[in-house]
């Protein structure tokens, strides 16, 4: 998991413009279209938005890709609250990692969905298992946010402030009783489906626990570099205050450009406006 991390990582470090810009934005806007189309032709005429194995093999690529615009409730009260709910999280990822980091964590939890109905669809010999809707794609992002924003407060019943990790420890028993009850009934896709679905969390998430374990450790130790000293070394030694780690540019060089210091390398590496979200973190 460890490397396919770093390698994402560069991926993103040498393309920051892949993907789209805001593309919970563009979810939010194709899950809106598809309820009003719903609204006036039916939920049976919109069927082949949907993913399933049987529509895949007779060359129906598209419902790869269009299934995560079905809006998983009928519900307009609902439907609004949740793509409110998942366009905060999914921005605010996006500012967090960047618009390619983002576009490829999204990405992926589309593409192991489709996997996972695959794979489910074969296991049951049973081709026409159907999956409409983000839930799990949602689910995954809702996990990394909590992951990195873990005090971040929401209302719960608009009432009740709740910080994210207690909501994501919820989420998760209730996924894990969801998974249980599917495998005592024998229901393939409700087992294969959500674990297969969740694939991308383990990638992109999962090592930054680790390497925030790592950073506390180090800020903690005696070989902690100072701060302040270190960048008034460069100002006396240099002449400049900022250098990014990833181009060389310095503020001297580039006066109008930000700089800023990531709190994710160990130690203090300083990087400019165009690689603070796009590059590869130093770990030691």
């Amino acid at each position: 998991m460890k490397k396919i991390y770093e390698a994402v990582d560069r991926f993103c470090a040498r393309h920051p413009r892949f993907g789209i810009s805001n593309l919970m934005l563009t979810i939010v806007i194709g899950n809106v279209v598809v309820y009003v189309l719903q609204m006036f032709a039916g939920a049976e005429a919109l069927h082949f938005l949907a993913f399933n194995l049987s529509g895949l093999l007779r060359g129906e690529i598209w419902r790869i890709v269009t299934y995560v615009f079905v809006p998983g409730t009928a519900s307009a009260f609902q439907l609004l609250i949740t793509l409110y709910f998942y366009y905060w999280i999914g921005s605010t990822l996006e500012r967090e990692w960047g618009t390619a980091k983002f576009n490829l964590y999204y990405i992926g939890g589309v593409v192991l969905t489709v996997i996972g109905a695959v794979l489910a669809s074969l296991l049951s010999g049973y081709h026409g298992l159907t999956v409409a809707g983000s839930g799990y794609v949602n689910l995954s992002m809702f996990l990394a946010f909590a992951v990195l924003f873990p005090n971040a407060q929401v209302l719960l019943f608009f009432i009740i402030p709740v910080k994210m990790k207690w909501l994501a420890w919820l989420d998760l028993a209730l996924f894990a009783m969801d998974i249980i009850r599917s495998f005592a009934a024998g229901s393939v896709i409700g087992v294969v489906l959500p674990i297969v679905a969740l694939l991308n969390f383990a990638v992109f998430v999962w090592p930054e626990v680790h390497y925030f374990a790592q950073r506390k450790s180090y800020q903690h130790s005696r070989q902690t570099v100072q701060f302040k000293k270190t960048v008034k070394q460069q100002q006396q030694q240099k002449g400049y205050h900022h250098k990014c780690c990833v181009c060389g540019k310095t503020d001297t060089d580039f006066p109008e450009m930000q700089f800023r210091y990531c709190s994710k390398c160990a130690g203090y590496h300083c990087y400019c406006q165009d690689h603070i979200f796009n590059h590869v973190h130093f770990t030691e």
